[in-house]
């Protein structure tokens, strides 16, 4: 790999904060383009050597360093790779990360310093991160004695990030991946078009205040669930409600996406200025994202993708410093205010299907399989079983809906009811309200037709007995989940083809007849159909990185972007078809350890990210 010849340097920034400029609240990419920013000093270790200290009048030291021939390792390279980029116009020929790393040995633990190194060292008390930072919060000159305390600080930082560093065992892929996503920050490549978005917030900010005005309310009794709720009440109106979900209590169902708030609107159409303003107010996203798109652009007009590595428990990846990328709307003005630099393209590749496709390779059922491999429309084919009817994309576009619903949703063992309320809410597509005895005859339809994946629901609850039955054997015991297609069972644990775990710590039964698991805020439940979700979205992210791996390799391009599916470049408009050509091929390519899987990709480029 290509960090394994390189010189390891773990560095660690010491920077000024108080109590309004810190990163608690500001992004990485605001408190570093803050005039208030300094650096107190810098803390750089070199291979095993003993770590130095540099204070703010030593930092020309940085660019005695070979970097060409340099990996950096640090404790979230995000801010400290960004740092020296952004101020130092340093880039390394490799990023590594041990709060990235550590995600991904541990995502249900915290990635911070401080618990990393009990969970490491557990035992040795010298292995702990200092508190010293706190007494230089608000002093922007440090003196000497105070810059020794930090200096000291500082280097215990540095030591403790490489001695976990050398503590970890993980996939040398997996570090690419890293590598890349931190570079996609660190080293900005997408250009952001400043004019667009600032049209785009002040037509946002408009349509709200006009919406506003027509509702007649204030901003602050549509804001509030519970002053709605009683203006609602005022009106002779009654609310709707639903259960929820931590207290098992009637609360209002207000939310958009709630069947009973739907039902709710369609019965008082006479209403729809005063849902429209509601849901502008309580939903103003759009507008957050567009002011966080423009404090985020440099004064080259870069614009720096923040991806958090290992963000979910399967491996996705996840947004991070109040951008969330990875919910960008497929038709925001936003994705196309995301453009390439002078000469170059954005290149986008889509996956289709991936995680239905894997869903049909992991369970064995290859009729569904088989169709993928044809390259026929599964939704249609579905489609028309449910209607009995040949459906097609053009002329049946409700019924393809539904078929796309069932194809989607119903593989995790999705009962009818939720099902259902799936098709009502209408969140993906058209309305579709449908009898309970109807969404039940489909939902039996699917478990029938696809009666391999209705068995691996079932395969997976031993899966999960099996994790917990492996804790308290001794010696090797062999057992009948052993290398079960690409994956093999462990305690608390399923082993993935690519290193990694998927991990359910301290799992244990319930009465109730499910599985828990200590999770990050507490137990978190799960059954067969849940593990079923979580094994296939581990699979599909693992060929997702891996065309990842494979696309850096063609000359000319850089990956800029990854958002679920996609994968998201910048390479030059000359040879593009060529070059699309070539994403789209290495998109395609099957895992080692699933060789029948059949993949397709599409997609396109254009001066900006417009897919």
């Amino acid at each position: 790999m290509p960090h394994n010849n390189l010189t390891l340097l773990t560095l660690d920034f010491e920077t000024y904060y108080d109590s309004k400029f810190s990163l608690k609240k500001m992004t990485t990419m605001e408190y570093v383009a803050d005039e208030r920013f300094k650096v107190w000093g810098v803390g750089l270790k070199f291979e095993a050597e003993p770590t130095q200290w540099h204070g703010p009048d030593d930092l020309d030291v940085l660019h005695d360093i070979d970097w060409e021939n340099t990996a950096l390792l640090c404790q979230n390279t995000l801010f400290d790779g960004y740092i020296l980029y952004q101020k130092f116009g340093i880039k390394p020929a490799y990023y590594l990360d041990t709060a990235a790393m550590s995600r991904g040995l541990d995502p249900l633990a915290s990635a911070s310093l401080k618990d990393i190194a009990v969970r490491f060292f557990p035992e040795d008390e010298s292995m702990r991160k200092g508190e010293d930072l706190v007494n230089a919060k608000g002093i922007v000159d440090l003196p000497p004695d105070l810059e020794a305390q930090i200096a000291s600080y500082c280097i215990q930082d540095v030591e403790l990030t490489y001695a976990i560093y050398n503590s970890m065992e993980f996939p040398e892929t997996e570090l690419d991946i890293i590598h890349i996503t931190t570079e996609m920050f660190c080293v900005p490549k997408l250009i952001l078009d400043k004019g667009t978005v600032h049209e785009f917030l002040a037509s946002e900010k408009a349509n709200t205040a006009a919406k506003l005005e027509a509702s007649g309310l204030t901003r602050t009794l549509l804001a509030s669930n519970q002053k709605f709720a009683a203006w609602l009440e005022e009106q002779g109106l009654t609310v709707p409600l639903k259960k929820s979900v931590s207290t098992g209590k009637d609360i209002p169902a207000f939310s958009k996406n709630d069947v009973q708030w739907k039902a709710f609107t369609l019965k008082n159409p006479d209403l729809n200025h005063i849902f429209q303003a509601r849901e502008t107010v309580k939903s103003r996203i759009s507008e957050t994202r567009a002011e966080r798109f423009l404090a985020a652009a440099h004064a080259d007009g870069t614009f720096a993708v923040p991806l958090r590595y290992y963000a979910a428990h399967t491996g996705r990846f996840g947004g991070t410093d109040k951008i969330n990328l990875q919910n960008l709307p497929r038709k925001s003005i936003l994705r196309k205010a995301l453009l390439a630099p002078d000469d170059h393209y954005v290149y986008v590749a889509d996956l289709s299907n991936i995680e239905s496709r894997m869903l049909a390779w992991f369970a064995g059922q290859d009729d569904l399989l088989a169709q993928y491999a044809a390259g026929e429309d599964i939704y249609c084919n579905f489609a028309s079983a449910i209607y009995d009817k040949p459906i097609n994309k053009d002329d049946n576009p409700t019924e393809r809906f539904v078929g796309k619903t069932a194809i989607l949703g119903l593989g995790y063992g999705m009962g009818a009811q939720k099902f259902r309320a799936t098709l009502a809410a209408g969140v993906a597509g058209p309305v579709v309200n449908m009898p309970f005895e109807t969404a039940n005859e489909i939902v039996q339809n699917y478990r029938s037709t696809y009666f391999e994946i209705d068995m691996l629901w079932t395969r997976c609850t031993h899966f999960l007995n099996e994790m917990i039955a492996s804790k308290y054997r001794h010696g090797t015991v062999t057992n009948f989940y052993d290398n079960y297609k690409s994956i093999s069972i462990g305690p608390d644990s399923i082993n993935l083809p690519n290193g990694m775990n998927l991990k359910y710590p301290d799992l244990s039964p319930t009465q109730e007849g499910g599985y828990r698991f200590q999770g990050r805020k507490g137990y978190e439940y799960t059954y067969g159909g849940k593990l079923t979700e979580n094994i296939i979205q581990a699979l599909s992210r693992i060929v997702i990185t891996d065309a990842m791996l494979r696309i850096q390799k063609i000359e000319g391009l850089d990956i800029v972007l990854t958002v679920h599916d996609e994968i998201i470049c910048i390479g030059p408009k000359t040879n593009a078809n060529e070059r699309f050509n070539a994403i789209i091929e290495a998109m395609c390519v099957p895992p080692s350890w699933a060789p029948k899987l059949p993949l397709q990709a599409e997609g396109g480029y254009d001066i900006s990210y417009s897919k």
